[in-house]
């Protein structure tokens, strides 16, 4: 009992539901782990006396305080004795009383009793909500190493973006473009191709710079090594294009690295010097961290940080380039960017701030319905008591970064502001538990910080979603995710959940880049797939009747709604036309679905058995195509035509009862 006292005290669970029905018990070893790994020592029944002891002495101020803008003051101030007195350091310097009213931003609030007691708390002033898209709008979702032009390196670059964006804005009204996250990889021999396990979520990779489109390329004095160095890299895009390779990320940066050094001797030009020291001297110690962490790994040694500073520089600027002509484009929001849940454990980011990171634990997923052995992530998660230490700082500067040239951001496994599930190193996943985190304080930052760049918000919300969640996401204007296969009546008879009934609070799909592409769903190919793999959870007659079940049911619908479902393509032109009848505020078109593209570019459970994360956007016969081919997809083009249909005759006006929302 002591145990779980002090268990609960530090927000580690002791049990967990995975369903209504059911509890299970966290072992008690596993509890032991985790409060270690927050510095707190169960060793002896001395040692653990002592830490509730301290866990339980009173406190004048919580450690962190939230106050949204327009609501009362926190809880905790009314508990304060009566008489104590408020001032707030504001975090642009100076201070002010507490009733005078307060600037948006993170502050430092001091209480001080009449008899003399004082305590000091992070202090939180946020917008009572995230901005919200500015009008509905449709657009597409990518992952844009596999989207390759005639001036690819072999794999899609920032150039490559930008070329979408004024298309997609152009041609078919895309209000957006949505990319996996753009995190700086861990180098390797393979490097992980896995964009969400990064070196660092705060600083972009330079392997999607597109090197001809930097200013000191056209006065670089090795012209002829750069042309050879681009004829390599075009190969590299035949190879894929033309011979069915796989997109080899090591092999394209050595060829960008490459060209790279030379240009890192071309003089800069005054105006490129100030706006280069600028953004040093604004990203100060944690990009000199960074570029330190990217040397010794490249085995460049200390002279190599000045090089990665710049590349890093580099790469700001093709993002702020690909989101400009995004913008000028006529898109709403332009690119909406990524945020990985974690970060490997060797990376730049734990390299540069371990402290705030658990020691011998990782992100995983509890056992569920989908796989019963649970999940281990491999990714160190950060320590509450740690951020709450440093005033968010790391988190802070990670939303300031990733919003800088978004006009969204979308954040995977968004449950994780509110708790995550924590493996201790060695043990299974089944042998792990949920630690919490300030939620509180964590969706305040995140408001902020999307205010303060005026940016949508959207949470990847799929799976085991922890009651009040969603409701608290919503109520902060945080958009969900709604997944068209996922959206059932599950309150009632659990069959396809109608249009009006979903929520308008969302970015609605039909699939994601960990799901089956929509023909493939549609024909079954996907359970053909994952057969073949032994990755089935039944006998496959079983998983084949099951999936085709459930696709009758949803072509039923959309047949009994009007919609022509005669073929594969319409099926598709179809499940997307549903998708505009919704209310929800934002439609994403999978990019590889207007092609007919069968194969999903990750395959959950998969390592070496599936080439994940470097497959190209292919046709209907596995052919791949470039952007010109997609722009010129007769099938790409009648799909756009019904999106545009849609988004032209608007939602079904029919109305969802009140409160009425999909899980």
């Amino acid at each position: 009992m002591t145990l779980a006292r002090l268990a609960a005290m530090h927000g580690v669970a002791t049990s967990y539901a995975p369903s209504q029905d059911r509890t299970v018990q966290v072992p008690d070893r596993t509890v032991r782990a985790v409060l270690a790994a927050l510095g707190v020592d169960t060793s002896t029944p001395a040692a653990l006396a002592a830490a509730l002891a301290a866990a339980e002495a009173p406190r004048l101020l919580p450690p962190t305080l939230v106050h949204w803008a327009g609501e009362p003051a926190p809880a905790a101030l009314g508990l304060l004795p009566p008489g104590t007195t408020l001032r707030v350091r504001l975090e642009t310097g100076g201070e002010t009383d507490w009733d005078t009213g307060l600037p948006r931003g993170v502050h430092r609030l001091t209480a001080r009793t009449p008899d003399g007691h004082e305590a000091e708390t992070l202090l939180v002033a946020a917008p009572d909500r995230a901005p919200e898209p500015p009008a509905r709008a449709h657009g597409f979702l990518v992952q844009l190493y596999s989207l390759l032009t005639d001036r690819s390196w072999g794999m899609g670059d920032l150039g490559d973006l930008a070329d979408l964006a004024g298309w997609a804005a152009a041609e078919h009204g895309a209000g957006f473009v949505q990319v996996n996250p753009l995190h700086a990889a861990v180098p390797g021999n393979p490097t992980d191709p896995s964009p969400y396990r990064p070196s660092s979520r705060r600083f972009p990779d330079p392997v999607h710079l597109r090197i001809e489109d930097l200013p000191e390329h056209a006065d670089c004095a090795h012209q002829d090594t750069l042309a050879r160095l681009a004829a390599a890299g075009g190969a590299l895009r035949r190879a894929v294009l033309e011979k069915g390779a796989l997109i080899d990320r090591d092999a394209v940066w050595a060829l960008k690295r490459a060209a790279l050094e030379l240009l890192h001797a071309v003089p800069r030009t005054p105006e490129r010097e100030r706006a280069y020291a600028e953004f040093t001297a604004r990203h100060g110690d944690a990009l000199d961290a960074h570029a330190a962490w990217c040397a010794r790994s490249a085995g460049d040694g200390p002279q190599g940080r000045e090089f990665h500073r710049w590349l890093v520089w580099l790469t700001h600027t093709q993002l702020a380039a690909a989101q400009q002509a995004a913008r000028r484009a006529g898109m709403a929001l332009g690119l909406v960017h990524d945020l990985a849940v974690g970060v490997h454990p060797d990376g730049a980011d734990v390299r540069a701030a371990p402290g705030a990171y658990a020691t011998g634990m990782s992100v995983g997923a509890p056992p569920d319905a989908f796989n019963a052995r649970g999940q281990d992530w491999g990714l160190p998660p950060w320590r509450p008591d740690a951020l709450a230490a440093s005033e968010y700082a790391p988190y802070r500067a990670l939303l300031r970064g990733l919003l800088e040239h978004a006009g969204a951001l979308r954040i995977d496994h968004v449950m994780g502001l509110f708790r995550l599930w924590w493996v201790p190193q060695g043990a299974p996943p089944t042998e792990g538990t949920y630690v919490g985190y300030d939620a509180e304080a964590m969706l305040a930052i995140l408001v902020l910080e999307a205010d303060r760049a005026g940016a949508v918000v959207i949470g990847e919300d799929l799976g085991t979603v922890e009651p009040g969640v969603r409701e608290a996401l919503d109520r902060r204007g945080v958009l969900g995710t709604s997944v068209l296969w996922f959206e059932r009546d599950w309150d009632g008879d659990g069959r396809p959940l109608p249009a009006p009934h979903w929520r308008a609070g969302c970015l609605a799909t039909v699939t994601t880049h960990d799901l089956p592409p929509t023909a493939a769903r549609l024909t079954g190919e996907h359970v053909e797939l994952r057969d073949r793999l032994g990755l089935l959870g039944g006998p496959a007659e079983q998983e084949r009747a099951a999936a085709a079940a459930d696709t009758a049911e949803w072509l039923e619908l959309l047949a009994g709604q009007g919609f022509d479902v005669r073929d594969e393509e319409s099926a598709v032109q179809a499940l997307y036309g549903f998708l505009l009848r919704t209310p929800a505020r934002l439609v994403g078109i999978w990019l590889p679905d207007a092609v007919g593209d069968r194969r999903p570019q990750n395959l959950p459970g998969t390592w070496d058995q599936y080439p994940n994360w470097r497959l190209p956007v292919a046709d209907a016969s596995g052919q791949p195509v470039t952007l010109a081919a997609l722009a010129a997809s007769e099938r790409l083009k009648s799909l756009m035509a019904a999106v545009r249909a849609g988004a032209a005759a608007g939602p079904d006006p029919r109305t969802a009862p009140p409160g009425a929302r999909s899980d």
